[in-house]
C-alpha cells in the first residue's frame, strides 16, 4: 500500500509513476475522500477536547459542592455527538483504504519502460540451447511415453490442469524439493520454515492478493479460509503486526508448500502439460530488510534462484519487467525464463521482485533502527527457487535423448539413489 502522506505531498509525481505502468486513477475522488476524513478528524479533535474540558469543569464543581447538572446534560449530548462523528470516521478510513489497497506499488526508477512482455529486457543468460539431432518432443509427450506423468487419471479423479506423478517422475518432483531446499538452507543461508497452506483473508491482503486477484484464489466454503497461491503469503505474514529490531535484519526464510490457483484467466493457454496446473510444488524464498539494503537484496535474491538452473546445467535468461507488466505489489522484478526445445522459446519459471515497503505498510512490519528514534517499515522481497513443476518441465525437454530417455542431472543423482537416466520400464 502506498503512503497517503506520499499522495497528498507529491499527487502529481505519483500519478506520473502509476501512468509508467498504465493506471490512471480518479483523484478528484482521492482528494473528496481524503479532505472528507481529514474534516472528520477535526470534528472528533475537537468534540474530545471540549469534553475534556466539561469533565475538568464537572470535577471542579463537585469538589466545590456546586451543582453540575447543566454540564452534565452537555456532556450527554458531547458524548452522543462523538460516538456519531467517530461512527463516520470510521467509515471515512475504511473507504479511503479502499480506495488506496487497489492503488498498486509504483514501479522503480530502474524499470524499463513498457506496456507489456514484449517490452521486458533481457539481462543476461546463461549456458546454450542443448543441441538436438532430432525434433525434440514435448514434455507431456516425454512424461506420458515414460509412464511418469498421468494426466488422464488426473483428470479422472480431479478434472483437468491435474497431474498424477508416478515412479521416477515422483521420484524426480521430491528431488528438486531437496535439492532446492538445501542449495537454499545450506549454502545461501535461508531458514527453512513450513507454514500452513491454508490462510485468512488479512494474509493475502497483506501481500497484495485480496482484493484484486481474489477470482484466481480458491476459497473454502464453508470457512473464511484460502488456499495459498505461493509461499510469499504465509511467509511474508510471519511478522505481519510485528517490530523488528534493525540487529536482526535480514530475515531470510525458504518453503516448500503446495500452491493453488485457479487460472481462471488461462482458458485456452497451456492446456497441456505442466505449466498451468491448478496445484502444483514450488519452493519460496523471501527476504525482510532495510531500506537501504533491499536492491543489493534482489541481486543476492535472483542470484540464489539462478543458482539452482544452474546447478542442473539448464539454459535460461533473466528479464527486467517493464513497468506495464509488473505484478501489483511489485517495484521491480525479474523474471527467469528456461529454455523450451518444444517450443523453441523462453518460458518462466521465477519472478523474483522488491515490493520495498508496499505489503509491509499492508501487513504493519516495522523495525527500530539502531540509529535514531521510532520506527520505519521494511521492506520485503521474494522469488521461486523455484517452481517445481517448470523444472520438471526444463529438464525433460532440455535433458530428453533421442531414445525417448531423460538423462538426470549429475546434482539430482544423489537425491535420485544415483539414477543416471529415466527409461521406459520394459
Amino acid at each position: 500500500m502506498l503512503d497517503p502522506r506520499l499522495i497528498r505531498e507529491d499527487e502529481g509525481a505519483v500519478s506520473a509513476a502509476l501512468a509508467r505502468r498504465g493506471v490512471q486513477l480518479d483523484w478528484a475522488e482521492w482528494r473528496r475522500l481524503d479532505q472528507e476524513r481529514l474534516a472528520c478528524v477535526q470534528e472528533v479533535d475537537a468534540l474530545r477536547e471540549e469534553r475534556n474540558r466539561r469533565s475538568e469543569e464537572v470535577a471542579a464543581l463537585k469538589r466545590r459542592g456546586e451543582s453540575a447538572d447543566e454540564l452534565m446534560v452537555r456532556l450527554r449530548q458531547l458524548g452522543d455527538s462523538l460516538k456519531e462523528r467517530e461512527g463516520r470516521l470510521r467509515e471515512q478510513e475504511e473507504a479511503l483504504q479502499a480506495f488506496l489497497i487497489r492503488i498498486p506499488n509504483l514501479p522503480h526508477d530502474s524499470v524499463p519502460p513498457g506496456t507489456s512482455a514484449e517490452d521486458n529486457a533481457e539481462i543476461r543468460r546463461w549456458g546454450e540451447p542443448p543441441p538436438f539431432n532430432f525434433t525434440p518432443k514435448p514434455h507431456w509427450e516425454i512424461g506420458e511415453r515414460l509412464g511418469i506423468l498421468d494426466f488422464t487419471r488426473a483428470a479422472a479423479m480431479a478434472g483437468s490442469r491435474f497431474v498424477v506423478y508416478r515412479g521416477a517422475g515422483a521420484l524426480l518432483e521430491r528431488a528438486l524439493v531437496n535439492l532446492m531446499l538445501d542449495l537454499a538452507t545450506r549454502e545461501h543461508g535461508y531458514e527453512e520454515v513450513q507454514p500452513p497452506v491454508l490462510v485468512n483473508p488479512k494474509s493475502l491482503l497483506g501481500t497484495g492478493q485480496l482484493p484484486k486477484f481474489e477470482e484466481e484464489l480458491f476459497h473454502l466454503r464453508d470457512d473464511d479460509y484460502y488456499l495459498i497461491p505461493t509461499a510469499e503469503v504465509p511467509l511474508t505474514n510471519l511478522h505481519r503486526e510485528e517490530i523488528l529490531n534493525e540487529a536482526d535484519l535480514p530475515r531470510r526464510y525458504a518453503a516448500w508448500t503446495l500452491c493453488f490457483r485457479r487460472e481462471a484467466g488461462s482458458y485456452g493457454k497451456d492446456v497441456r502439460g505442466l505449466i498451468r496446473q491448478h496445484q502444483f510444488n514450488k519452493v519460496e524464498l523471501v527476504r525482510v530488510t532495510t531500506p537501504d539494503r533491499s536492491y543489493d537484496e534482489l541481486e543476492l535474491l535472483t542470484g540464489h534462484a539462478e543458482a539452482v538452473l544452474q546447478r542442473l546445467g539448464l539454459h535460461y535468461r533473466v528479464m527486467a519487467l517493464c513497468a506495464g507488466d509488473l505484478g501489483f505489489s511489485a517495484a521491480k522484478t525479474y523474471d527467469l525464463e528456461v529454455w523450451s526445445p518444444s517450443q523453441q522459446e523462453f518460458r518462466e519459471i521465477s519472478s523474483c521482485s522488491n515490493f520495498e515497503e508496499f505489503q509491509a505498510r499492508r501487513c504493519n512490519i516495522r523495525y527500530r533502527p539502531a540509529a535514531g528514534k521510532g520506527t520505519r517499515f521494511v521492506h520485503t522481497l521474494n522469488g521461486s527457487g523455484l517452481a517445481v513443476g517448470r523444472t520438471v518441465v526444463a529438464i525433460l525437454e532440455q535433458c530428453q535423448q533421442e531414445d525417448g530417455s531423460v538423462t538426470i542431472p549429475e546434482a539430482l543423482r544423489p537425491y535420485m539413489n544415483g539414477m543416471k537416466k529415466i527409461e521406459k520400464e520394459k
